[in-house]
Formats: structure tokens, sequence, C-alpha cells
């Protein structure tokens, strides 16, 4: 997987600093804000059936054995996350780069929304042992740099709107 970097000034001049996250949901968002809900939906589904079919194309591989993985809430996630954020940018006034990013964030809080309620309830179920606060920790700070994300995604989205010519 490829991971995200954003530009970094040190004294030995611009580097690439990793954010600790791969461009996954940035692809997903992306896709909403200029496909719609539908086709991000299809998509995000499409994403999920080829990773469950031992495609390794999930951050740690694939194959069925991912439903019982902590994370595979956040995964389950895009299909309402792609449904928001496309829902939302096909709303009138959406034509600047900053609804645009605002209805990814949205999409990325819906994701991980899904994401903590499936670590709960396997906290409940007692599937994580005692792990429950590092793993909801852990992918909770991943929200940070996947939100600076988003303003990137916004301005992308907008400049391939226009492009597309396409009704803002």
């Amino acid at each position: 997987m490829v991971p995200a970097a954003i530009p970094f000034h040190d004294s030995g001049g611009w580097i690439l600093r990793p954010l600790g996250i791969t461009l996954q949901v940035p692809a997903l968002l992306l896709t909403a804000l200029i496909c719609g809900p539908r086709s991000a939906m299809l998509a995000a589904v499409a994403y999920l059936s080829v990773g469950l079919f031992q495609l390794p194309v999930f951050y740690e591989g694939g194959g069925i054995s991912y439903v019982l993985d902590p994370g595979f809430g956040y995964l389950a996630g895009f299909v309402p996350a792609a449904w928001v954020s496309g829902r939302l940018a096909r709303q009138p006034g959406m034509g600047d780069p900053l609804p645009l990013a605002a209805a990814a964030a949205a999409g990325l809080v819906v994701m991980h929304l899904t994401g903590l309620v499936n670590l709960l309830l396997g906290g409940l179920a007692g599937r994580w042992g005692g792990a429950l606060l590092p793993l909801v920790l852990s992918y909770t700070l991943a929200l940070a740099p996947q939100l600076l994300l988003c303003c990137a995604i916004g301005v992308l989205a907008w400049m391939l709107r226009r492009l597309l010519l396409m009704d803002a």
C-alpha cells in the first residue's frame, strides 16, 4: 500500500514525512465527491469483496479472516461513508473546495463511528481481550491525519469536478 505523506521542511531541505495512514480512505472519499453516492458505494462494496476473497488489497493483506480483525469495522464503514460523502457532494452549493472538504470529513466521521461501534461491540463480546482502550486510541489517532487529507481531497475534487465540467 502507498502511505500518505506531507512535505516538510527541515535543515536539509524539503522531505516527505509519512502520515502513518494509507491512501485507501482518501481515494474512497474522492470517488464519492466526484462520482456520487451510488458509484462510490459500488466501489466500496467491490473493494470489500475483492479484499475478502483473498486478494491482498487491505492494509495487511486480505481474506475472509479480516472480518474478525478489529479494523474490519472501519473497512465496513467505507460503504456508509461513501454514501454520506457522495450524497453531500450532490447538494446545491458544493462548488467550492471548503464544502467538498466538509463532505469528505463527514464521510470520514461516519467511517470512524462505524469502526468504533465494531470495536465496542467486539470489546463487549470479549474478542479483543483487555486491549479495547489501546485499540480505540490507536484507531482514533489516525483520524487527525485523515482529516488533514480531507482538505486536499476537497481541493482535488473541486479541480476534477471543474475539469470534468460537472455542475456544482
